[in-house]
């Protein structure tokens, strides 16, 4: 298959690109290597990928309306694994236009592309932020995510109201993956993992936000790529049992469905530093700080139907993980 993956040098699609192209696949990346974070990160990831053959990229921003029409008429495409946007919930509160510009007008482009060249499946990128007011845990997919709590949540989920109206007009099949706290080699630095290991390398005193209160559902980034590419595999299709009397909010007589992806074991967060401070054999001060605005206090996937639908297992263990993330940190940053 030919197969567009957009976000290609960030964190999460270089590895999904990577895994493609290691089973066989065509792969075109775009990204526009903005500098939100690190660009030499981002040139890192990219000069990975560049010598494989099958591979291609093109500098393009999503947002670039013209851009995205001329990439979609003659690339050819199979599929798409859309996973370029505006991350990060606190960034959110000082650049908002920026989630508007990627996360809506930039998604917008992306289906229109979608719609144009009857692309055969859509897989896109949602968050676990989506949930936001929400108090019940496990977050499940047929809760009420009405009320974000960020910009960005508030985007993704848009995200998933604009796919089912594409899916629902023109038939094209989509799937949202709401991803939980991805983690591994070769993460974004503006996440907890990298900071940590970072500031404890340094000796530096951790700012721990919420008075270290936080539960997160860590997932490792081999188990999030599995997910995505099975879930690319297996093209969404209409629920012939969904009654818009009793709505299930995650799927819909359109080809649209919605995913939980995660590890479905929360570790609350300074366990959480405790295992990178064993990681790196080396522990530093912290400081405890109130909630950050935007911010959830505990996440937790229920993936029941992800394993229903495709088999999907988490394997790897918050300890193993950890290990891999801080023996890669080392290694790439030579400390």
């Amino acid at each position: 298959m030919k197969i567009l993956v957009t976000g290609s040098a960030g964190f999460i699609g270089f590895h999904v690109c990577r895994y493609l192209l290691r089973r066989g696949d065509e792969v075109v990346g775009i990204d526009n290597l903005n500098d939100y974070y690190d660009v030499s990160l981002k040139q890192a990831r990219l000069d990975q990928l560049l010598p494989e053959e099958r591979f291609s990229f093109v500098r393009l921003d999503i947002a670039d309306r013209d851009g995205m029409a001329r990439l979609f008429s003659e690339g050819g495409f199979d599929r798409v694994v859309h996973l370029a946007a505006q991350a990060g919930v606190r960034y959110s509160l000082e650049n908002p236009h920026a989630y508007v510009d990627s996360n809506l007008t930039g998604f917008v482009n992306v289906l229109e592309g979608c719609r144009q060249q009857k692309i055969q499946h859509l897989v896109y990128a949602s968050s676990s932020s989506v949930y936001g007011a929400n108090e019940t845990t496990p977050f499940a997919e047929a809760d009420n995510v009405d009320h974000p709590v960020s910009l960005y949540a508030a985007t993704k989920k848009a995200n998933e109201l604009m796919a089912h109206t594409y899916s629902h007009l023109y038939g094209i099949p989509t799937t949202g993956l709401r991803f939980f706290t991805v983690y591994g080699p070769w993460g974004r630095p503006d996440m907890s993992p990298f900071l940590f290991t970072s500031a404890i390398l340094a000796g530096e005193p951790l700012k721990i936000f919420n008075h270290g209160k936080h539960r997160r559902d860590f997932t490792y980034i081999d188990d999030i790529v599995e997910g995505v590419v099975r879930v690319l595999d297996h093209v969404a299709e209409g629920n012939l049992e969904w009654s818009g009397l009793t709505p299930n909010p995650s799927s819909s007589r359109a080809p649209w469905k919605i995913y939980n992806i995660g590890n479905s074991k929360p570790v609350e967060l300074l366990t959480y530093i405790e295992l990178i401070e064993k990681a790196i054999g080396k522990t530093t001060s912290k400081q405890l700080l109130p909630l950050q605005l935007g911010d959830v206090e505990h996440t937790y996937a229920d993936i029941n139907a992800l394993t229903a639908d495709i088999g999907y297992r988490p394997h790897v263990t918050v300890e193993d993980g950890i290990q891999r993330f801080v023996d890669w940190y080392r290694t790439f940053y030579g400390v």
